[in-house]
């Protein structure tokens, strides 16, 4: 009898053992709460949620009325807002514009003034020796496929437009190395014609965090900002999203406290 009760206990013991530990209460996050860490992902994607249906929910007209306050705002915050970009004429800016491409604007400035003065427009950088030519943007990065755009650009420019760098949309995107930012860019800033918006990267970050747009390809988040303010603003607004993604709203670490429109914003974390 004592022999089967000490059998016993062992089995008891050892499905004991194998048994789960109890959950502390509240599970994971009541844990993580406890040790003062930061919330689990879910939590975190829970918060994206409720601010994309916050999105959805809004309509055409308070999505509209909302985009012209944060422009408004930003005007103001950034009176002085234009292309980074130094430049004297169009000639200048689209070559800046093309030697901008996966580099900062602070290095083409850097760049650009020796380049303006070996070749002070389309008719002489047509006539560059691609060494020569690769050898002065080398520092820009990828200064072979720069190299190319410019030279066909430069003798396009020449053959088709006398020298002289056309001045609509369907003109300049017939040019090799020219897409439609790049036209946008010098249509807006060196002619003063509103035809698009530029969506680089930071345009692009900022329309998707104010909720302007759920679109991911540059070319849909430009339809979606012409449609949401006028097209006199078309080129500026550019510049205030690009001050502004600079100076708070960046990529890493935006500055949601500082941010002017954070009251507006379903991304802010404020």
């Amino acid at each position: 009898m004592a022999g089967s009760r000490a059998h016993s206990g062992g089995r008891a013991k050892k499905k004991a053992a194998r048994r789960p530990a109890k959950k502390a209460p509240g599970g994971k996050a009541g844990a993580r709460k406890a040790a003062g860490r930061k919330p689990s992902p879910r939590k975190r994607a829970t918060a994206k949620t409720v601010a994309g249906r916050a999105w959805q929910r809004e309509n055409a007209a308070g999505r509209r009325q909302r985009a012209l306050e944060i422009l408004r705002r930003l005007r103001a915050e950034y009176p002085q807002a234009h292309t980074a970009l130094h430049h004297r004429n169009a000639y200048e800016l689209l070559v800046a514009t093309i030697l901008s491409a996966q580099c900062t604007d602070e290095r083409v400035n850097q760049v650009t003034p020796a380049l303006f003065a070996r070749y002070p427009a389309a008719i002489d950088l047509a006539g560059a020796r691609p060494e020569e030519l690769q050898a002065m943007i080398r520092s820009t990065g990828f200064f072979r496929n720069k190299a190319k755009s410019l030279l066909g650009m430069s003798n396009a420019v020449v053959d088709r437009f006398a020298g002289r760098i056309p001045s609509t949309m369907a003109e300049l995107v017939t040019l090799p190395g020219v897409g439609r930012k790049t036209a946008n860019v010098v249509l807006g800033n060196a002619f003063g014609r509103d035809e698009g918006v530029v969506v680089d990267t930071h345009v692009a970050r900022l329309a998707q965090r104010l909720r302007l747009t759920r679109q991911r390809e540059p070319v849909k988040i430009e339809s979606d900002l012409m449609k949401l303010f006028p097209r006199s603003d078309w080129t500026m607004l550019a510049h205030v999203l690009i001050w502004h993604g600079r100076a708070l709203c960046r990529a890493q670490r935006p500055r949601c406290e500082a941010c002017i429109v954070s009251d507006l914003c379903p991304a802010s974390r404020v």
